[in-house]
């Protein structure tokens, strides 16, 4: 990486305060190393590069070193369920081919070689259990892959401390009993009637009240094979669940596209896209389908960007699905994949083989500083600041909402090396900024304005910006805001529901479609914030084929109606003004009984 500061202009002053230099960080000079912090965990250490301080104040480079040092610690969150959830499921590696050994020797390294000890704390049993259904209707067990039943697997994982997960169906069918999972690629018999459909009490009251599982994934491979309803059928298995009194579970909704803003009433997270593989294009393909879901996430509820493929590197694939696409990744693509997940708030659930796993993967995926960027209790998931081509530039919130350290992700998807030009505006930051790059686990000084960084091709960079200033947001993109009747179950321009859409000279290239004629088609801004009261002017960019009306609330306010005149394919702007106090607000645009026009950016100014 090449990095270049601009603008930098710090006091010079090197005298120590009368408490000295914190007994864990310690002054070394290397000229010809470029970070100013380095923390080393397995030491206990921070050093300070005395050959970087360039004129900073070196107590205060010590003292942020030993902060920094200290953040290495996640605190236990209030509530379990309030994070994205971190764990391993067999899927990946074994598809159906699974085993009471092979679980319960999952969790016993899980156990042992660190991975528990940085939160990976689920084992999920993926599909591959079942024998269907009895005449009794109670679902039974695979005779041969789990011959002692699942209490003995349940029982000796949470006496390591650690949580149990299973699997079912929407429908009757599993997805291995329909598609397949094994090592010979054949479908799997045992899971023909083994799902949910027909038995909601009865498999909820086993799975959780009996058993004592903790966590579910349920498929829909069944459920589409019946023509099931997702809403109908997916609100009756949370409320199967609930009928159990365990208040602890959590449910993870796989229907392989983000289902509909009913989604979060249901359950804690839910797939995005279809499965991923150990390969370049799928990893980016996933990141990609999730790069405008930042509305739809929140503390407690996550857009799940599936399981990880990380120790799946190039030459080292260990998996049934090696016909499937299974390549492997490089270590820079790995980073980026693992990175990218913690930058988006997925659900963190490791795919490889935990008990032959590659020393440099578990340095990466046990590294604190990005477990932080993914365990944020704030529940941000980051959001598209800036864009150049098939560069991109994410942010989102760091230790507090609107405070004045946010995480920075530079992410290259391009099969070139690209420079980045990181303004501090776009980011809503300003003054003096320091650059920890969590990856490096290092500190690399600061900047003022902008910064340039070089980043791989297929790589990505990931930072916490601490700054001395938090700028109110001014940017507020349409692909940004809530979309109430947004889902990608089904084509959207047949359904007439919102997407977005590719468009060159749109702000970011991408504009919201398909908003408006009818109530519950709007779009709204949830936290614009207004730095200090009074009129503000929003400034909203469109493309509109012919002559449309937008109607705009605030806080829930008397719409102001605003004429936005036929534009082609170009983008023009219209405002108008309202009076605010200081603090956050709602916009809303709608149109009750016309279309929208195609909505580009609010940009939002004190008058």
């Amino acid at each position: 990486m090449t990095i270049q500061f601009m603008g930098l202009a710090l006091a010079a002053s090197f005298a120590l305060g009368a408490f000295g230099v914190p007994a864990n960080v310690e002054f070394r000079d290397c000229p010809k190393c470029a970070k100013r912090i380095r923390i080393d965990l397995d030491a206990g250490k921070a050093y300070v590069n005395l050959s970087r301080l360039e004129g900073a104040d070196r107590e205060a480079v010590a003292e942020r070193a030993a902060k920094l040092l200290a953040e290495s610690k996640i605190p236990a969150a209030p509530d379990p369920k309030i994070r994205p959830l971190m764990g391993w499921s067999s899927w990946n590696t074994f598809g159906v081919d699974i085993s009471e050994e092979i679980i319960l020797g999952t969790a016993q390294a899980m156990a042992t070689n660190g991975l528990k000890a940085a939160g990976y704390t689920y084992v999920n049993i993926d599909d591959g259990f079942f024998w269907g259904h009895g005449e009794d209707g109670i679902l039974r067990f695979h005779p041969e892959r789990f011959p002692n039943g699942m209490k003995r697997v349940v029982d000796g994982i949470h006496a390591l401390g650690l949580k149990a997960g299973i699997y079912s169906d929407a429908g009757e069918d599993t997805c291995g009993s329909i598609w397949g999972g094994s090592g010979s690629g054949g479908k799997d018999k045992g899971g023909v009637g083994g799902g949910l459909y027909g038995h909601d009490a009865a498999d909820c009251k086993l799975h959780f009240n009996d058993l004592g599982f903790d966590f579910i994934k349920v498929d829909y491979c069944g459920g589409k094979k019946l023509k099931l309803d997702e809403r109908e059928r997916y609100t009756e298995i949370a409320n199967a669940i609930k009928a159990t009194g365990r208040t602890d579970v959590r449910l993870n909704v796989c229907r392989w596209a983000y289902p509909g803003t009913w989604i979060a009433g249901v359950a804690e997270s839910w797939r995005t896209t279809g499965d991923i593989r150990a390969n370049w294009k799928s990893v980016k393909d996933i990141i990609a389908e999730n790069l405008y879901l930042s509305q739809f996430a929140s503390a407690g509820h996550y857009n799940d960007m599936d399981m990880l493929e990380v120790g799946q590197l190039v030459g080292q694939i260990k998996t049934i699905f090696g016909k499937h696409g299974d390549s492997g990744l490089t270590p820079v693509e790995e980073q980026t994949h693992f990175g990218m997940w913690c930058m988006l708030s997925s659900p963190l659930l490791i795919g490889c083989d935990v008990r032959t796993i590659p020393e440099s993967t578990k340095h990466l995926i046990t590294n604190p500083y990005l477990l932080a960027m993914n365990q944020n209790e704030l529940g941000c998931q980051g959001y598209v600041a800036a864009r150049d081509g098939e560069a991109y530039i994410l942010v989102k919130d760091a230790l507090e909402r609107f405070g004045k350290s946010r995480y920075v992700a530079l992410y290259n998807a391009t099969d070139e090396e690209h420079e980045f030009a990181v303004h501090s505006a776009a980011l809503d930051l300003g003054g003096k900024i320091d650059a920890f790059d969590l990856a490096e686990m290092a500190d690399v000084g600061a900047f003022e304005g902008v910064v340039y960084v070089k980043v791989p091709a297929h790589g990505a960079k990931f930072y916490r910006f601490d700054a001395e200033e938090r700028i109110p947001r001014t940017v507020y993109e349409a692909e940004t805001a809530f979309l109430t009747a947004y889902q990608e179950l089904h084509n959207p321009q047949r359904l007439k529901t919102p997407y977005m859409d590719q468009r060159p000279g749109a702000s970011g290239d991408v504009v919201v479609r398909y908003v408006g004629n009818g109530g519950g088609n709007d779009v709204v801004w949830r936290e614009v914030e207004a730095g200090e009261g009074g009129v503000h002017s929003l400034a909203f960019s469109y493309s509109s084929p012919d002559d449309r009306e937008m109607f705009v609330s605030v806080d829930g306010g008397e719409p102001i109606c605003v004429k936005a005149p036929a534009t082609g394919c170009a983008i023009a702007t219209v405002r108008c003004n309202v009076d605010v106090s200081k603090g956050l607000h709602s916009v809303r645009v709608y149109n009750d009984t016309a279309w929208l026009p195609d909505l580009d950016v609010m940009t939002v100014s004190r008058k």
